[in-house]
């Protein structure tokens, strides 16, 4: 019993009222995704790029659409008065895989799946992380990063051939890197280019390798890099340095090196944004009466002038004490800081007394609580009960 297909839309996972754009970006997600090129010998992923190739070669013509949104599959094997056999080789897929795959492999069309031969390729790009403290993230500063790197192999020159001999001209694509095969599937006839399997792709073949570079060319070294933060920066963000990725194919540009920022923890400040928060304890007498605390910022020490009769959990600002804009480092975000009154937890009498006092002259709230509660003359443990009349 033939395998039942899938819903084209459901296949593209778009809904039946896309549009071409919308179409065409799902397409070109799957096709990244499972083309064969980026999944060698993976029969379930040549699959799924066979299955959302067919769904796109359907949906993107208004006409192929149009017959399969009126009678579904049956448009085209014959049922449902649908138009059986339709010819699906009207789809420019060479086009279309052009575009999808520029940006994969280093702009233009890619050289290792349809078209552009054996053309120069960008280089990979290197990816790798840095770790900065909290201080470091706000001021900016410069971190030396080291990274494997391949280099022109210098006993070949990047021939990959052995010294004294040279790579030879492919005989099975004649130096193109690409070879056609014309094939019948459901799209009809289709050609497709692909790279030569015998060469890799560059046209050249190597009979005799260099014993440093086994061929490639290339040989890795360790590099160590500069890497200058500016001020500003976030955890998570990515630092671009061009160029300084491995080296290109056939005459291609360096690629890059991506560089992630990690930003340490700090034990009193918390970062959102531009702006530092961090909470700061007061005494009792200062909260009441005011006067000046110190509060640590990313500046150093600054004196904060209390108003008489703050209340704990008061939040103060202090302008321009804050991050500075990654944009534009003459832009600064400010430091909140949460005010809490400290409760001292060990008294000696003669303080017990004069909070006593204090609290006599203040309303007796001890008085008050006392009398809003009734006391019995015992539990039979020598305890005193309080209750709530």
């Amino acid at each position: 019993m033939a395998e039942q297909k899938r819903d084209y839309y459901e296949v593209l996972g778009v809904e039946k009222t896309a549009d071409e754009a919308a179409i065409k970006k799902a397409y070109r997600t799957l096709a990244k995704k499972y083309h064969p090129d980026m999944n060698p010998g993976d029969a379930d992923a040549e699959k799924k790029f066979k299955e959302a190739s067919e769904a796109y070669a359907v949906l993107s013509d208004p006409e192929k659409r149009r017959q399969y949104d009126q009678f579904g599959h049956a448009a085209f094997d014959g049922g449902m008065g649908g138009a059986g056999g339709f010819d699906f080789s009207g789809t420019d897929f060479s086009d279309i895989f052009g575009d999808i795959f520029g940006d994969f492999f280093g702009g233009g069309r890619s050289s290792r799946s349809y078209g552009g031969g054996n053309g120069p390729m960008k280089g990979n790009t290197l990816y790798t992380s840095v770790r900065i403290s909290f201080e470091e993230a706000v001021f900016g500063c410069e971190k030396t990063i080291e990274l494997m790197v391949k280099e022109t192999c210098k006993t070949c020159n990047g021939s990959g051939a052995r010294p004294g001999s040279s790579p030879e001209t492919c005989p099975k694509c004649g130096g193109k890197g690409q070879v056609v095969y014309t094939r019948q599937n459901i799209f009809g006839t289709v050609r497709e280019v692909q790279p030569c399997p015998d060469c890799g792709g560059t046209g050249k073949i190597i009979r005799e390798k260099c014993p440093d570079c086994r061929g490639s060319g290339y040989v890795s070294m360790q590099k160590r890099y500069a890497v200058k933060i500016k001020a500003g920066i976030d955890n998570g963000q990515v630092i671009l340095m061009p160029g300084l990725g491995d080296p290109g194919l056939n005459g291609g540009p360096r690629g890059d090196v991506r560089v992630e920022v990690v930003v340490g923890r700090h034990p009193i400040f918390q970062r959102q944004d531009m702006n530092i928060y961090s909470t700061v304890p007061m005494s009792f007498a200062v909260a009441a009466l005011g006067g000046e605390i110190v509060v640590d910022t990313v500046d150093g020490k600054v004196i904060y002038e209390v108003k008489p009769g703050t209340q704990t959990d008061t939040r103060v600002r202090l302008k321009g004490k804050g991050v500075p804009s990654f944009r534009n480092p003459e832009i600064r975000g400010d430091h909140y800081v949460t005010l809490v009154v400290q409760v001292p937890v060990r008294l000696k009498p003669e303080a017990k007394e004069l909070l006593r006092q204090f609290d006599e002259e203040s309303g007796n709230t001890l008085k008050a609580a006392s009398e809003a509660s009734g006391e019995d003359k015992g539990d039979g443990k020598g305890r005193k009960k309080k209750f709530f009349k």
